[in-house]
């Protein structure tokens, strides 16, 4: 199950200075788009709020708005990656890391606000066109995970397709659910999400 954590990373060589500036501007770049919208995180704002000196900082870095919101999208799912990793590594059953994938899931979304709302400003700014892409390997690799757990026993009868959308599907739902309460929705989606799995209904 871990290699559903596995993100899109950066293959560039880079010095401590130049990756530490970069997380400076993505992490200046995630709560402008959060709070001023997709269309009005212009490098001014982002370089105003980093408390750069000039926008050629951040051109420096990235070759353009693009870029950097790719690196910001790809940096928001990895952090969630390393949130959920070792919650998931402590479950020892397929219906344990089916749970703690839930409850890590949205636990992250509810203490990372911030990213949430970036990556959904991000998500709606950007429909239609194709500068911009958003990793769709935690369904796919949580497809794999229904199939290898069906294989085992663990899992009843069904297709791992549908049940690994929906599943994505129920949890993506909470970022535009602004009252949402985390920890109910979580209990919820295992409860839910086990009864719909498991093979023993007794």
């Amino acid at each position: 199950m871990s290699n559903l954590l596995l993100m899109q990373v950066t293959n560039r060589e880079l010095s401590p200075t130049a990756t530490a500036r970069r997380e400076q501007i993505m992490a200046a770049a995630i709560e402008v788009i959060a709070a001023k919208g997709y269309g009005q995180a212009s490098f001014g704002r982002i370089a105003e709020h980093a408390g750069l000196s000039s926008t050629r900082l951040i051109s420096y870095h990235f070759k353009g708005k693009s870029e950097l919101i790719q690196a910001v999208v790809d940096s928001a799912l990895s952090d969630a990656a390393a949130f959920m990793r070792p919650r998931m590594e402590a479950a020892t059953t397929r219906r344990d890391t089916l749970a703690s994938y839930i409850e890590s899931n949205l636990e992250f979304m509810r203490d990372h606000p911030a990213h949430i709302r970036a990556l959904v400003e991000i998500i709606a700014g950007t429909r239609g066109g194709a500068e911009t892409t958003v990793s769709d390997t935690w369904s796919t690799v949580a497809e794999e995970f229904f199939r290898a757990g069906q294989a085992e026993g663990a899992f009843r009868a069904f297709d791992p397709h549908v049940m690994a959308v929906s599943l994505r599907a129920a949890i993506d739902a909470v970022a535009i659910m602004p009252d949402v309460d985390h920890t109910a929705y979580a209990r919820e989606l295992v409860a839910l999400f086990d009864h719909a799995t498991r093979k023993d209904q007794s």
